[in-house]
């Protein structure tokens, strides 16, 4: 068993690490990570923290939390206890809603200098491989886990990929390691316990070699994948506007087969969910190829793909904040919804409003309905609607920039103009943005 040890350290010494996180769900594949983690470092200084999600479903979670941290504290090892709440309204799966929510709180304790180690093996990677198949996947979706790869701003390693549970249970066993053991493991109404429990079994006894096989198989998949990736690079790189957007006249100019793949590798780029085949089709046939004058967009799990300018974007999901008011006062900063920043009104004699003669507030909206404004250098007033298509401001972004406001006349749009009526050098508006907005002005 002493093999497990030293596969773990070869892979560790080969990375070389300034840090390591666990992902530490307390089952016995990560509680074996532990421990060979806590050997590898009474040979090696390197900081290490286990994080354990906390996610709530089971009735025994507060007593596996407690019981994860004592392992910590035996192994010479901090165990962080992350809390999360899922919402089982949402429409997904009960064990993507989990997944997402541990990979978020994961996210969270990772830095350029960080490797996080998950203690998946190689059962996992076979239900990986046929869950995937079961799906219809291509390549990507077949290449199943990676050993080694990118997660959030740092590295991600399976040390035990090519580890069975079998060998597991026995180096647990050796050692006389105490573990969870989650009832829902148990529960075959999950396609994973499914397969685990009444599939894998019956195809290792009819052919002993089928767990290689499946990872050759992934293998292979994953060398065809990048070599795809490699052959397209430099035409996607072309294809991307400096926004990140896919710009339409590189797809129009690609092969059927070829486009596919670009759009799949664009939102690969953008690091988000790949989407299945018939997503991929909605994609090119309803958005990109739609009539020049329509406004498609589609749904894709949290996120919108939407055109605009004969480019393809894909943004979160559009938030409406039409509802949403507040009084804008000299020198009071107001805190904007959501992460759309700050909105200061700055007493200066080098400003660029002016404020009333009658001294009536300014307050700040989103709703652009029925408005009208004529901004400095123009003469007569355009419907904001008009003055958003002139400006060039994509639809989505349209009710995400702050207008502000004198008695229902537009003082502003921030970021794109001061009405005439209001150009003067009272005070000066600032917005803070706590992100980057993609205004394309």
């Amino acid at each position: 068993m002493n093999d497990l040890y030293v596969d773990v350290a070869r892979q560790l010494d080969e990375l070389k690490p300034a840090r390591l996180v666990i992902a530490f769900s307390g089952g016995i594949d990560s509680r074996v990570l532990l421990h060979l983690i806590a050997r590898y470092r009474q040979h090696n200084a390197i900081p290490c923290l286990a994080v354990h999600v906390h996610h709530g479903l089971s009735d025994h979670a507060d007593e596996w939390a407690s019981q994860c941290q004592l392992w910590g504290a035996k192994e010479g090892i901090e165990v962080c206890v992350e809390y999360v709440t899922l919402d089982h309204d949402c429409g997904d799966s009960l064990e993507q809603m989990a997944r997402d929510a541990r990979y978020a709180v994961l996210a969270k304790h990772i830095d350029t200098e960080t490797l996080m180690l998950l203690g998946q093996h190689a059962d996992d990677q076979v239900e990986t491989f046929l869950l995937a198949l079961k799906r219809g996947s291509g390549p990507k979706g077949l290449s199943s886990m990676a050993a080694c790869g990118g997660f959030a701003q740092g590295q991600l390693l399976r040390p035990l990929l090519k580890v069975t549970r079998a060998e597991i249970e026995a180096y647990a066993q050796q050692v006389q390691l105490t573990w969870v053991e989650d009832e829902s493991n148990q529960d075959t109404r999950f396609d994973r316990n499914f397969l685990r429990h009444q599939v894998t079994p019956v195809l290792t006894q009819r052919w002993p070699s089928f767990y290689q096989a499946i990872q050759r198989s992934a293998e292979l998949c994953a060398t065809q994948e990048s070599v795809l990736a490699e052959l397209l690079q430099e035409k996607l790189q072309q294809a991307m506007h400096a926004d990140g957007s896919l710009v339409l006249d590189a797809l129009y100019s690609s092969s059927e087969l070829a486009r596919g793949q670009l759009v799949r590798l664009w939102l690969q780029h953008q690091q988000i969910l790949m989407p299945s085949r018939k997503h991929t089709e909605l994609i090119l046939r309803e958005i990109a190829f739609a009539q020049p004058d329509a406004n498609p967009k589609l749904k894709l799990g949290k996120y919108e793909i939407r055109r605009f300018q004969q480019r393809l974007y894909c943004i979160e999901t559009e938030k409406d904040f039409s509802s949403w008011h507040a009084t804008l006062n000299i020198n009071e900063p107001v805190m904007l919804p959501e992460s759309l920043g700050c909105l200061r009104l700055i007493a200066s004699e080098q400003g660029n409003v002016r404020l009333p003669a009658n001294k009536a507030p300014f307050t700040i909206s989103f709703d652009p309905s029925g408005l009208s404004a004529c901004p400095i250098g123009r003469s007569g007033s355009r419907k904001l609607k008009k003055l958003y298509q002139e400006y060039n401001v994509p639809s989505w972004q349209r009710r995400q920039l702050p207008i502000v406001l004198c008695e229902d006349k537009v003082v502003a749009v921030v970021g794109l103009f001061i009405s005439r009526e209001f150009n003067g050098k009272d005070c000066e508006l600032i917005w803070d943005k706590s992100e980057v907005f993609m205004a394309n002005s």
